[in-house]
């Protein structure tokens, strides 16, 4: 193990009493060791402050490899993952929410995959991006994604993302879900998550990294399995819209090119929600429309 980690996993946690040991111990069953938890707990009310004391006694990580953090008061999850951030020593940073898993491969698949990209960028080939540009690799990396009910029960729908995406691509459809990230500390350092309510954070950050780099990458294997819950903020489809409004505006698009791009949000989301609704109805879940916008 190195003294500083190559990664650092930052887990915000408010109130997630009821899945937090289960979304650590997925981390803990990583098969890429080399990685450092920060759990941001954010003035929880439940037991949470009490379930990452244990878990980190259980564990027998050094202080140094899991670290809690509290907030004094609740200050929302873009606070608590700027924090993380801040904090981190890793060269890279893993997001994952406190109700969510990750498969056992996760990391060392991502990594297995920046690694390529970095081998095939020093051969020559046709590219759509500058010779600059095409010879580095992104500092953005996501996975497919997996649904899980609340009990931990599979639904049986994979959210498939291509094996790169663009800004104009990213803008029309946020195919990056924040649990299966890997990014670059410093670009999260230059590029903190906006704080303010009724956006959404993540996919704010996604597209102002990609104003500045050509493409993230994705890797199509569902290695993170995100949690169908009725309290999710993207459950609501009338606000998960309102919410990428929102964020248009707050990167500075027009109302009418934001107008435009909500169109396609529309269409685009219509296809994945309703197929959704269905393989969650077959898996006996009423709510599965709270899939991640």
């Amino acid at each position: 193990m190195s003294e500083s980690p190559l990664i650092s996993v930052v887990i915000p946690v408010y109130n997630a009493a009821r899945f937090l040991r289960e979304s650590l111990s997925s981390v803990l069953m990583q098969s890429f060791s080399d990685w450092e938890i920060l759990a941001v707990d954010d003035a929880s009310t439940d037991s949470s402050p009490e379930i990452l004391k244990s878990f980190q006694k259980e564990s027998s990580l050094p202080g140094e490899r899991f670290r809690i953090l509290r907030n004094e008061k609740n200050r929302g999850v873009a606070f608590s993952r700027n924090r993380g951030v801040r904090e981190a020593r890793g060269e890279w940073i893993a997001f994952l929410d406190a109700d969510d898993l990750w498969e056992a491969r996760k990391l060392e698949r991502q990594l297995s995959l920046l690694t390529c990209s970095q081998s095939e960028s020093s051969v020559p080939s046709p590219s759509p991006f500058p010779a600059s540009a095409s010879s580095l690799s992104s500092p953005l990396l996501f996975t497919a994604s997996g649904f899980l009910k609340e009990n931990g029960e599979r639904i049986p729908y994979i959210l498939e993302v291509p094996e790169r995406i663009r800004r104009e691509e990213l803008l029309k459809q946020n195919l990056i879900s924040c649990s299966s990230v890997l990014c670059k500390r410093d670009w999260l350092l230059r590029f903190p998550m906006p704080e303010q309510t009724g956006i959404h954070e993540d996919f704010a950050v996604w597209l102002q990294i990609l104003s500045e780099t050509p493409f993230a990458l994705g890797l199509n294997e569902p290695l993170l399995l995100y949690r169908v819950s009725s309290s999710s903020k993207s459950g609501n489809k009338l606000r998960a819209a309102k919410m990428n409004w929102r964020t248009y505006r707050y990167l500075g698009l027009s109302p009418l090119r934001s107008l435009l791009l909500m169109a396609h949000y529309s269409f685009r989301n219509l296809k994945k929600w309703r197929t959704i609704r269905r393989a969650g109805k077959k898996a006996g879940l009423s709510a599965a429309e709270n899939s991640p916008a």
